[in-house]
């Protein structure tokens, strides 16, 4: 195998050269030692690619766990073969400890690293798998991702065992506190750059009105971006707490790893997203199974007559742009103000979408019950009678409906 050039694993389902040069190389993983020889595998795969590729295709659904997955998976393939010369069928527990040393400080860097500023695609010579060394935390999770897609393929009777399995499993303790979220000097710097965006032109309105709904989603749902460009409008549907006959609504949301759950729509959401759908021309609330995204592109009006065509979802990476040039703005505010403000500037520049769903749960946490937030943000598996206690989901929705608001009303337009 090169020095200088590293085959690439490929997409799902796509040709890719990695799988060529094992086959030239005897390394395809057809006769690795740790193959499973039962006869019972459950998989239509012959070599280690295919494997792995079968193991991807269970995240179709999920770009951002595919993504991470497959990078993982990539890395180790790679290095399996240019770096212990083996198959990743014939991995032993002393390979996997040696990868795991490799991942902090990935040398030869001129055949492993990128150089430094470059984003190359993975056809191109000078295309490498890492940025840099991994940090601890990196480290850590990449090897959970690898030995969870092991441990799968000995679950599959693709290998006879998983090598990871003999590491020792310390439980790392939880993080003291959560860092990455917004202060309230901060959150108000933010909703001040959304309500002071340009409203001259028509576009200028359209680009207010989904920085406005789009962060309100984020902030009072505690939605991740991938679930904002999943789901539609659809998920919003209401019932009557038996208790007071207040009309409560709710979002129905699917989202990471495919697991539903239910997020309290506040008094305020609705508000927010009447104002949004008035904007869009369409009617106040949603229909029952409305397939409208739950974030439109900035060109889309509702037509004066005749039937609707839906646009078509808005990509993460497209969602994820609208939150990143907010808090550019909102950085490029603050910073203005003087060089005292600098190092806060600087942390909404860093920001991003989850930063607001971490801010949402650190609000919750002074005053709401721990069970509502985890409920509303799926940390904990529903249980199969958890459909019955609605009388826990209305003691939910009053208690953050009455605690947790944005204050759109506050600032001036």
């Amino acid at each position: 195998m090169s020095e200088t050039h590293l085959p690439a694993l490929g997409a799902v389902g796509s040709p890719a050269s990695l799988e060529s040069a094992a086959v030239i190389d005897g390394l395809s993983g057809r006769d690795g030692t740790n193959r499973s020889r039962s006869g019972h595998c459950q998989l239509a795969a012959d070599t280690d690619r295919e494997a792995v590729l079968a193991w991807l295709a269970r995240y179709a659904g999920s770009p951002n766990t595919l993504a991470n997955s497959r990078r993982e998976a990539e890395r180790l393939l790679l290095w399996a073969l240019a770096e212990r010369g083996k198959p990743l069928s014939s991995l032993t527990h002393e390979d996997l400890l040696l990868y795991q040393h490799f991942l902090a400080d990935p040398q030869p860097a001129e055949r492993w690293v990128m150089a430094p500023g470059r984003k190359l695609a993975r056809g191109h010579p000078a295309w490498r798998p890492f940025a840099g060394p991994l940090s601890p935390a990196s480290v850590r999770q990449a090897m959970v991702i690898v030995n969870s897609m092991l441990s799968w393929l000995v679950q599959a009777g693709y290998l006879a065992g998983n090598p990871l399995s003999l590491s020792r499993h310390r439980r790392s303790a939880a993080p003291p506190r959560v860092v990455r979220f917004l202060e309230d000097d901060l959150w108000s710097e933010v909703r001040s750059a959304i309500a002071t965006l340009p409203k001259a032109t028509e576009r200028e309105q359209a680009t207010y009105w989904r920085a406005r709904w789009l962060f309100s989603l984020l902030y009072l749902c505690g939605l991740r971006i991938s679930e904002v460009v999943g789901n539609t409008m659809g998920g919003f549907f209401s019932r009557t707490d038996p208790k007071t006959a207040k009309l409560r609504w709710w979002l129905h949301i699917n989202g990471k790893g495919d697991k539903d759950r239910l997020v309290p729509a506040t008094d305020e959401l609705m508000l927010e997203l009447t104002s949004y759908r008035h904007w869009l021309g369409l009617s106040p609330l949603p229909q029952y199974e409305e397939p409208s995204p739950l974030l439109f592109p900035v060109w889309w009006q509702a037509p004066s007559r005749g039937a609707i065509q839906w646009p078509v979802q808005m990509t993460r990476a497209a969602a994820h742009a609208v939150v990143k040039d907010i808090f550019e703005i909102a950085s490029q505010r603050l910073r203005a103000k003087g060089p005292e403000h600098h190092a806060r500037a600087d942390k909404l520049r860093a920001a991003s979408s989850h930063w607001l769903r971490h801010t949402m749960g650190s609000r919750l946490a002074d005053g709401v019950d721990l069970r509502h937030i985890r409920d509303t943000f799926g940390h904990a598996s529903l249980t199969t009678t958890g459909i019955y206690l609605h009388t826990e989901d209305d003691a939910r929705h009053a208690a953050i409906n009455g605690r947790h608001r944005l204050g759109w009303d506050s600032l001036a337009s």
